[in-house]
């Protein structure tokens, strides 16, 4: 990816979704789709009752991993189906740093953290082009995304 001082100077908090939209593990399937619709978004953070961040359930993980599966999304709690690794970036860090993280980790979206370690909020790859203003590094970094991971061996 190009470095451009530029985008230093630009901090995540600047650019993420805050508050993020939350789940338990134990809610179900059906709940977090239905939340998803609502809020015309495709992650919810799944977090326990204290707080702290356990994973996160995106659309796709409902359908890959529930529905897919014959899983009643009616019945099936989250924690079913949810993504226990996440990925992270602090909300005071430079939006290259984050881009290059979504892009080392093929991902689209990182969990945001305060100073505090606590949830923060979501940065997305749109919110890291609509902030930038450029259509040209998000597709860079895009592309790498959707790059297919090699085999693990």
């Amino acid at each position: 990816m190009r470095e451009d001082q530029s985008y230093r100077r630009i901090v995540v908090r600047t650019a993420m979704t805050s508050p993020a939209e939350t789940v338990l593990p134990e809610e179900t399937l059906q709940a977090a789709a239905a939340r998803m619709r609502a809020r015309n978004i495709g992650l919810l953070v799944v977090r326990d009752g204290t707080g702290r961040v356990r994973g996160v359930i995106t659309d796709r993980d409902v359908t890959t991993r529930a529905v897919a599966e014959g899983l009643d999304p009616n019945g099936t709690p989250v924690k079913l189906a949810m993504t226990p690794q996440v990925f992270t970036c602090r909300e005071e860090d430079d939006i290259a740093e984050a881009a290059r993280i979504m892009e080392e980790r093929a991902v689209r979206r990182l969990i945001v953290l305060g100073r505090d370690g606590r949830l923060a909020g979501v940065l997305s790859l749109d919110d890291v082009a609509r902030i930038l203003g450029d259509e040209a590094l998000a597709g860079e970094v895009l592309g790498r995304v959707a790059e297919p991971s090699p085999p693990e061996t």
